[in-house]
């Protein structure tokens, strides 16, 4: 029978025929000339697959006995009278089509973990299943991964990055979830078994750089409970978002590690990080990055340092991120405050803010982190008398809310220098820890004095509001030294501050204290005798700073108070008529002082007895001569005010 009238089909399988034999009798080979590809063969080609910008020049019969995609696609070429047939759509491009092509024609094909998703699915868009073949590529694509990729630590990191330019088919495919079961599986192993290798450039172990005293030459732990977490930081933040809600969720890793794993990640992807601001970049996926991390972080407080917690507040302040976030950093930095410093608190302002510094969202830190106290739970108990109520101990020590006091009062300097932060901010700031009992005030006379000196300009009564915010008889030696000498205090607060060092100095020689002049006291109450017009003009004085000469002879009668201490001190053990003597020319001298002004004479001629009227700048009365009242201890005083 001649071939010109066989059947079609016929004609079809004797071309085939010939084709395999052509196929092992000459090379086989692919080459690349001017974006074609396509085999050394005796046997002319009999289809063009175009795909992308590429032109495969292949034959059908390979090809067809392994897609059933490709099969439907020749019948409608046949169809239409072309040998051409345009793939556009294919997953991997002309790449990943081409490995396909390799396997149909039983050349070798290198799979490793750049290019096994992109060849597992293009091999499903072209319908590779084993029901056309046994064997097939699909099949066999899927054992690479089971039995190599999914075992392999590094490679299960790199195939899952490689599945999302894939999406959705790669997920559809099942190849996102078993890499992170994957992951999180070998993540949540038990460090003794952990025999992979992996990354870690984080500081050494003691017993690595034979610092460990106790190290007997066999090293007991080699792999670090975080050893994993700087791998992890390759991968995109939706994908490390999966990955770590698995880890989490499987409660093995501890919370500590969980927080170690977020602080690595906010330092690799977010640039400028370390310096709390972001310099450059997609700013939506920076946002997206700080927002899923705060998301992530775990309920337990302390997992991650509060430092942390706050550069990720200062970049969500920077980015303008949602609200949600920023509240939930604030109310995490509230529980753990006491281990901020104060660079840590400087929040820079958004630019509508006329102030360098974000203080409102500082004073929402402190008053989370009072809240605490306040929020602690109410018990009733009841026993034979009736029905007790009792309050537990707030959870705050003594020494985390002095850490804060101390904390705010030099965050309080530091904003102070914008010559821009209205009193109100200052003030408002310093009250909320006013409850806060402390031993010393002299961080807090620090900053006040840092805000009049860049604040100049400010009124008398806003000088008179700043200053009562400072006790005076919790000032050191050395603060009383530099306040007698401060030309930017009001009159009032000098003069007291000289009266609180002179009764400290009588109670450290153990001799009497006198009695608090009533001028001092009506300093202290506001009140200057019933003359209204004398009353007012006394208090404008006292209001005022103090001139270079009085504050020159205020210092000269400090040192003479020091100087009459030391004597008294010595002869203690002496005569005891000279240590009075030596207590009453001090007490002498001070009135002396004050009598020499004239602004000070109503002040101690209204001793006697005139009627006292309060004036609106009532306080606590910080002239109390009694010694114990002067050595304030935490647990009995208060911040107070002078007026």
């Amino acid at each position: 029978m001649s071939s010109d009238i066989l059947h079609p089909l016929e004609q079809y399988l004797c071309s085939c025929l010939n084709f395999f034999v052509c196929l092992y009798s000459s090379q086989f080979i692919t080459r690349s000339i001017t974006m074609c590809r396509y085999v050394a063969s005796e046997l002319a080609t009999d289809i063009i697959l175009i795909v992308g910008d590429v032109k495969f020049y292949l034959h059908k019969f390979p090809l067809l006995s392994k897609s059933s995609r490709l099969q439907k696609l020749v019948v409608t070429t046949n169809e239409e009278s072309t040998d051409e047939v345009q793939i556009s759509d294919i997953p991997g491009g002309p790449a990943a089509f081409e490995i396909c092509v390799k396997f149909c024609y039983g050349m070798t094909v290198t799979l490793n973990a750049y290019n096994v998703v992109t060849a597992r699915c293009a091999a499903e868009y072209l319908e590779m299943h084993e029901a056309i073949e046994k064997g097939n590529l699909i099949y066999k694509i899927d054992v690479f991964l089971t039995s190599s990729i999914f075992r392999s630590w590094k490679d299960s990191i790199i195939v899952l990055q490689t599945t999302k330019s894939l999406l959705p088919l790669s997920e559809d495919l099942k190849v996102v979830s078993n890499c992170i079961d994957s992951i999180a599986t070998k993540a949540c192993v038990n460090v003794s078994k952990v025999d992979w290798s992996y990354t870690y450039n984080q500081k050494k172990l003691p017993e690595e750089n034979g610092n460990d005293p106790n190290w007997n030459g066999v090293r007991n732990r080699l792999v670090p409970k975080d050893w994993w977490v700087e791998d992890l930081c390759e991968l995109e933040i939706d994908l490390y978002k999966h990955v770590l809600m698995i880890i989490k969720a499987k409660r093995i890793v501890s919370n500590d590690v969980i927080g170690a794993a977020l602080k690595a990640y906010a330092y690799r992807r977010l640039p400028g990080f370390s310096k709390g601001m972001i310099q450059s970049g997609d700013m939506i996926k920076h946002e997206s990055i700080v927002d899923t991390i705060v998301w992530l972080l775990p309920a337990e407080k302390g997992c991650v340092p509060c430092s942390f917690l706050l550069k990720l507040l200062k970049v969500s302040t920077l980015m303008d991120s949602g609200e949600m976030a920023k509240d939930e950093l604030v109310r995490r930095i509230g529980q753990q405050m006491e281990e901020a410093s104060v660079n840590d608190l400087l929040i820079r302002a958004s630019e509508e803010e006329s102030t360098m510094y974000d203080v409102s969202t500082v004073q929402k830190i402190v008053q989370e982190f009072l809240m605490q106290d306040q929020n602690a739970e109410i018990e009733s108990l009841e026993d034979s008398h009736g029905l007790q109520e009792t309050r537990k101990p707030g959870i705050l020590s003594d020494a985390s809310k002095l850490m804060v006091a101390k904390l705010i009062d030099g965050y309080l300097a530091e904003i102070s220098k914008d010559a821009n932060l209205p009193l109100s901010n200052f003030v408002d700031l310093a009250e909320i820890v006013s409850d806060i009992s402390g031993p010393a005030h002299d961080g807090l006379y620090h900053a006040i004095d840092m805000y009049l000196k860049e604040h100049p300009g400010i009124s008398k009564s806003e000088r008179k509001r700043i200053c009562k915010l400072m006790d005076c008889k919790k000032l050191s030696v050395d603060a009383c030294m530099h306040a007698v000498q401060n030309e930017r205090l009001p009159l009032r607060v000098v003069v007291q501050v000289l009266f609180f060092e002179q009764v400290r100095a009588a109670a450290s020689s153990g001799s009497s204290t006198p009695d608090l002049p009533k001028g001092i006291k009506e300093l202290n109450s506001g009140s200057h005798g019933s003359s209204r017009s004398a009353t007012t003009n006394t208090e404008e004085d006292w209001d005022a700073v103090a001139t270079a000469e009085e504050l020159k002879a205020l210092k000269g009668e400090l040192a003479s108070l020091r100087l009459a201490n030391g004597v008294g001190g010595s002869e203690r053990n002496g005569n005891g008529d000279g240590k009075s003597n030596v207590d009453k020319a001090a007490i002498s001298k001070m009135k002396g002082l004050l009598k020499s002004k004239k602004i000070f004479t109503k002040l101690w001629s209204s001793k006697g007895g005139q009627g006292e009227n309060s004036g609106s700048d009532s306080s606590d009365n910080l002239g109390s001569a009694n010694p114990e009242e002067v050595k304030s201890t935490p647990s009995r005083n208060r911040r107070h005010s002078v007026s």
